[in-house]
């Protein structure tokens, strides 16, 4: 208990200030009203394309903060995890007929699997090996 002359049952009385919003919150919120809101406006088709493409390289560049920025590792791969989805995704629905839906788990699932196959081969590397080796995977990949 702090002695400073101050009475605490003094202003027990008194309306205690508003709570504040901390600024992160409030943005957030707005995002995720401004996202549940626009699918339902009739917007053109480009919005709603336009939209599809900044969530989805949004979610690229979250897994490249994640590796890069808050693991400190060099990844020149992540491109090649990102073909691996959407190659599935479009196969699946292209060729097969299947549910658009579905694809994506589909395409999510093997890419996980992909990417812990690779990632238990390259765990223990390090310096400009990690580098080195997640362009050898990339090219891989691609062919």
């Amino acid at each position: 208990m702090r002695n400073d002359g101050v009475n605490p049952t003094a202003s027990a009385g008194a309306a205690a200030p508003a709570a504040r919003v901390p600024v992160r919150t409030a943005i957030f919120v707005a995002f995720v009203a401004f996202a549940l809101v626009l699918p339902q406006l009739p917007v053109p088709d480009f919005w709603i394309t336009q939209a599809n493409y900044i969530g989805l390289y949004a979610l690229v560049a979250m897994g490249l903060v994640l590796l890069t920025g808050v693991a400190g590792l060099t990844s020149f791969g992540q491109a090649a995890f990102v073909g691996i989805g959407a190659y599935t995704t479009a196969y699946l629905s292209t060729a097969l007929g299947l549910s658009p839906w579905l694809n994506l788990f589909v395409g999510l699932a093997l890419t996980c699997a992909s990417a812990l196959v690779l990632g238990w081969i390259t765990l223990r590397m390090s310096g400009h090996y990690l580098p080195l080796a997640t362009i050898a995977w990339c090219l891989a990949l691609n062919y």
